[in-house]
């Protein structure tokens, strides 16, 4: 793709810290893929493959005065650097779990905002565009992981595992993880995607036509391909983010109603074929299979989404005052203490955060993490009142990873991050957002 945007010409200040920003994006996305099939051999350090490049982003930013003085990224740094005491006083007294565990909020979580202070507006649509071409290769590529056997290439796991990297499913079908490490990677990206591509339906101009009909149809056969549950309940979000989008601006109506039929006519054209009918198949008996164990769709929602944060404060006061320890609720840190990777804390965001914090600094982090959602939100509803939809689009995906997204699976991290970076990038004005 060619951008001839004059923010990226060699006179932009920023140029080296936007293209480090654009690394992490492509690091993020292809990182499986390097650990799976072309560096499996070095599996185990390419996992942390953008930490140093987060070290070195900070470094240009503070340099350049670009990290804000906000009191949430003071407080998160601040139980970061407490964390990791805590843990050898109190807790697992391991050096390297408690670093692994801090490294989130002490370099991760501070580039949102650094990337919130170094893109644009324009900056963000190129990453939509961006994402719109990958999107189509990426749901060639599940098709062919959903139909191949785990034993094939292109379901080698992490260090090139002939055992396959595909996860539960249904029917015999197992959940792809394209060129992720771990399927979540799938309906993380196409989440994050799918929120660009109603927004490019909605602001149609400077969107190459062909890229988002191609992306559209890529995500729409995704969904069954995906087996993901999480996918589908990310998109029927986003859509609705797309449809208040009308009430603020009601021209937005015969956008939406055309971008309606678009889609209906690609979802008649696809169940045409075999492999979206059988896929189709497997994510119904997903929900099915899911619906009799966890009581229906009130049940799964209710309980991933709401149930867990109120049992995890509601137990904060059994945990240790200072929690197990920073990191220990993490795969690297099970399997460096244990030799296994198990959940010694818990699979839950929250209840993770807490038991390996303590009551104190564990709610604290799920304080900072809903103080900058909601802060995010009312600029993001401010910014649609004035008529800027592309950071009311973006908070859709954002509002399923930042406040209680799993931060110690490195993809869903990354994906955290990147959302907040660019919904506070896409504001108007950065000095609207200068205090998130």
């Amino acid at each position: 793709m060619r951008y001839n945007d004059s923010s990226h010409s060699n006179k932009d200040p920023n140029l080296w810290l936007k293209r480090g920003i654009w690394l992490y994006l492509l690091l993020l996305i292809f990182e499986g893929a390097l650990r799976k099939w072309v560096l499996p051999g070095l599996a185990s350090p390419l996992l942390i493959v953008r930490d140093p490049l987060a070290v070195l982003l900070l470094w240009m930013a503070w340099n350049r005065n670009l990290i804000p003085s906000s009191i949430l990224l003071k407080i998160m740094v601040l139980i970061g650097a407490l964390s990791i005491l805590t843990a050898l006083i109190f807790g697992h007294g391991n050096l390297f779990v408690a670093l692994f565990g801090a490294r989130i909020f002490l370099l991760h979580f501070p580039l949102i905002f650094v990337i919130g202070r170094t893109l644009d507006k324009e900056d963000v649509i190129q990453i939509g565009k961006f994402l719109l071409w990958v999107s189509i290769p990426m749901a060639l590529l599940v098709a062919l992981q959903f139909y191949s056997p785990q034993s094939a290439f292109v379901n080698r796991g992490v260090g090139g595992d002939s055992s396959g990297a595909g996860f539960s499913g249904a029917m015999g079908y197992l959940r792809p993880p394209g060129t992720f490490s771990f399927t979540n990677g799938i309906h993380l990206f196409y989440g994050l995607t799918g929120s660009f591509i109603l927004y490019f339906w909605l602001n149609p101009t400077g969107v190459n036509k062909l890229a988002l009909c191609g992306a559209t149809l890529a995500l729409i056969a995704v969904i069954p391909l995906s087996i993901s549950r999480t996918l589908g309940f990310t998109i029927i979000i986003v859509v609705f983010f797309a449809l208040v989008t009308v009430l603020r601006k009601p021209e937005n109506f015969v956008r939406v109603v055309l971008a309606g039929i678009g889609i209906v006519i690609m979802l008649a054209v696809l169940s045409n074929f075999n492999f979206f009918q059988t896929a189709t198949k497997v994510l119904t008996q997903r929900f099915t299979n899911a619906s009799t164990t966890e009581g229906g769709l009130r049940g799964t929602f209710g309980n991933r989404y709401f149930g867990w944060m109120a049992t995890a404060i509601a137990t904060s006061l059994d945990q240790p005052f200072f929690g197990h320890g920073v990191g220990l609720g993490t795969n690297v840190g099970s399997a460096l203490l244990t030799g296994d990777r198990k959940f010694l804390v818990s699979e839950e965001e929250w209840n993770r955060q807490i038991g390996e914090l303590g009551a104190l600094m564990g709610i604290g982090v799920i304080l900072v993490r809903l103080g900058l959602t909601l802060k995010m939100s009312i600029h993001a509803v401010k910014n649609l009142q004035n008529g800027q939809m592309l950071p009311w689009m973006l908070l859709s995906f954002g509002l399923t990873v930042i406040p209680q997204g799993q931060w110690a699976q490195p993809t869903a991290l990354g994906f955290s991050v990147l959302a907040g970076g660019l919904i506070i990038a896409a504001m108007h004005h950065h000095t609207e957002t200068d205090h998130l």
